[in-house]
């Protein structure tokens, strides 16, 4: 199988959620029939809230070139990076290296087909447009809650506190506002919420972004390009 580089620590929780269901989704009768990877867990990567959002910290971009940088070196075939946030860089990441980063927003994108799309992430992620870049050539029309503070609010309690019963009722909240606009179809846009995932609305089509990149990785590890 091809060695997968995983741009981890965004957060770390979500990068060991990502290998816990990399490990759920192998049919595996020994540790020789799982997906062989290389993982950079740093947590160190400026906050891409701090630069996207508020205009201060550090650049992530050199950071995370570096890092792809060093998976390849180590032997990487393909890059996946559990951040949506993150794929903000993603044009700086593919620049630094020869070998794919299977992109986790273009790729759900797809899955979520044309008609309106609600989009449950970070507010950095709306001001970037990483998603409606994916989404509208696709003939889809992103939709997005009004009280952005209150799933950046979330988030931010999920990365000091875990899954709090807070944070599930503003998942819950937002995927039901978000169908009151008529987006059934909703994408979990944010690898703190996919730790939540099950708060969505029972109405919704809710898609996980992080299942649908450890779908390609799967698919690219065993040599399905």
């Amino acid at each position: 199988m091809r060695r997968i580089g995983i741009l981890g620590g965004m957060g770390p929780e979500a990068t060991i959620l990502m290998q816990q269901r990399l490990l759920a989704t192998v049919a595996a009768e020994d540790d020789s029939d799982h997906i062989p990877l290389l993982i950079d867990m740093n947590p160190q990567v400026p906050s891409r809230i701090a630069h996207l959002i508020e205009g201060t910290g550090g650049d992530p971009a050199p950071v995370l070139a570096d890092m792809a940088r060093r998976l390849e070196t180590a032997g990487a075939k393909a890059l996946a990076m559990p951040c949506n946030t993150a794929h903000s860089y993603a044009a700086n990441i593919t620049a630094a290296v020869d070998i794919p980063l299977l992109n986790m927003v273009t790729l759900s994108a797809e899955r979520a087909g044309p008609g309106k799309v609600g989009i449950l992430a970070s507010p950095a992620t709306r001001i970037t447009g990483v998603f409606d870049d994916a989404l509208e050539p696709r003939g889809a029309v992103p939709v997005w809650v009004d009280d952005e503070d209150q799933l950046l609010h979330a988030i931010r309690i999920i990365k000091a506190n875990g899954a709090t019963v807070e944070a599930r009722n503003i998942l819950r909240a937002a995927s039901e506002e978000l169908l009151a606009m008529g987006a059934e179809t909703q994408l979990i846009g944010c690898s703190e919420f996919s730790l939540i995932a099950e708060a969505t609305s029972a109405e919704a089509n809710a898609i996980d972004t992080l299942d649908v990149l450890v779908e390609a990785v799967v698919a690219f590890a065993t040599g399905d390009d």
